[in-house]
């Protein structure tokens, strides 16, 4: 029985590094299990921000991946702006203050010429080759995901033109998106972006989203079924030898500039004070993308003899970080526009037998899952007394060896489980 083609439209794809990449390279890992056989289609000649050559060896032999090249203005830019332009496009912006002509210039640009984003000249020579290809090989179905938004848009035109049953996925929302605030958007711009984003809502067949904060937002511009797949966790071979000597706070992933939590930094600066032990124990892990400013706030605290600035790591060694570390920080901007963001490590930090204390805006998404999988613990930023007191029991516990981890309900964001459920959409 032949299984039934699906055509996955997507930009980050290896060796493209971090969970944007992630969830879909696992989606078509396991796609063929339940009788689909995906085909995909990214950039030729991308820019990416960050490169993970581990995840190239993920991508399953016998896929179909379809190539066209793209033009993209990043490299030009990274001219006239010292290499400025990758590190904001990988979502490093610094604060409108400390911005230099040349960076409030890029963005300007950035926001206002390139709409929705900076990949819109890949959308009609993609629509131009994929015409072809679906009539070819009579492809029924497409799913674009995005962020770029501009995908989303090659899935609009080949929906007029073929009427084939089309499928978005966002794991990031589009126009309450936090950074649309940094990108000096005029009105007419922002306008622009409200009407694609309406079109692109309410032509799809199916929407699929990662979070409920951003089900609930899209539930009020369509009416078009929505449905929630999160990102998740996948089975690996990753061994650690034990825990980490010292106590090891780690954040995995990206700090930018507004995801500074000075309210963690003044609890850890107050505790290596007043407490000698955990002065001499504690350290701070950074790996990952970090912004300056953060750097610069953390050593206001007096804390730059305790950190340690890893960088980006591949993602086997960002899971070994993971299990070796004794406490995972999970950061998120207090704003009403990140309830929904689940960032993908979240899925890993749950399996990863190392409790979490995560820190941002009351109710959201992530709050729900530590809670109900009895994974860690969750503080928003008025709630300094009990984030320290919560840093002190974890350190009792490392100090005394009795870190007790009961998660419960995890199964169901394995990737095959999740990858169950995008199945029954496309059947």
């Amino acid at each position: 029985m032949s299984k039934r083609k699906v055509l996955i439209i997507c930009y980050y794809w290896p060796p493209a590094g971090g969970p944007g990449v992630q969830r879909w390279l696992k989606f078509v890992k396991y796609l063929p299990e339940f009788g689909i056989e995906p085909v995909v289609y990214c950039p030729e000649n991308p820019s990416y921000p960050i490169i993970d050559e581990s995840l190239v060896g993920e991508i399953p032999n016998d896929i179909i991946i379809l190539k066209q090249p793209i033009k993209e203005p990043y490299g030009l830019a990274n001219v006239f702006s010292k290499g400025r332009a990758k590190q904001i496009s990988s979502g490093v912006i610094p604060k409108a203050k400390k911005q230099s002509i040349v960076e409030r210039l890029m963005l300007y640009v950035r926001g206002n010429f390139f709409i929705p984003d900076a990949r819109k000249n890949w959308v009609n020579p993609s629509v131009s080759f994929l015409s072809n290809y679906i009539k070819e090989h009579q492809i029924e179905t497409v799913i674009t995901t995005g962020p770029p938004h501009s995908l989303h848009l090659i899935g609009l035109q080949l929906k007029a033109r073929f009427g084939i049953k089309w499928i978005t996925d966002f794991r990031d929302p589009w126009t309450t998106i936090g950074y649309h605030k940094d990108l000096k958007l005029t009105k007419s711009s922002i306008a622009k972006h409200k009407s694609l984003e309406s079109k692109v809502l309410n032509t799809t067949d199916h929407i699929i989203v990662t979070s409920n904060h951003t089900k609930n937002e899209f539930l009020t511009k369509t009416s078009q079924p929505v449905t929630v797949i999160t990102n998740g966790y996948d089975s690996h071979s990753v061994r650690v030898e034990g825990k980490d000597k010292k106590f090891t706070l780690s954040h995995i992933g990206s700090l930018l500039s507004e995801r500074n939590p000075s309210i963690l930094w003044e609890v850890l600066s107050e505790l290596v004070a007043e407490n000698k032990a955990f002065s001499k124990a504690f350290q701070l892990n950074l790996i990952g993308v970090v912004s300056d400013d953060v750097i610069v706030s953390i050593n206001q605290y007096g804390l730059e003899n305790h950190l340690i600035v890893l960088g980006y790591v591949s993602h086997q060694e960002a899971i070994a970080f993971q299990m070796k570390s004794q406490v995972l920080l999970l950061i998120e901007i207090d704003s009403e526009d990140t309830k929904a963001i689940i960032p993908g490590k979240v899925f890993e930090y749950l399996i990863s037998e190392t409790p979490i204390l995560a820190i941002g805006p009351k109710d959201s998404d992530v709050e729900q899952i530590i809670t109900s999988t009895n994974t860690g613990t969750y503080f928003n930023y008025s709630q300094k007394q009990e984030l320290k007191s919560q840093v002190l029991k974890y350190f009792e516990a490392y100090q005394n060896n009795s870190f007790q981890l009961n998660g419960i309900g995890l199964q169901k964001y394995h990737r095959k489980a999740l990858t169950k459920q995008l199945a029954s959409l496309l059947n």
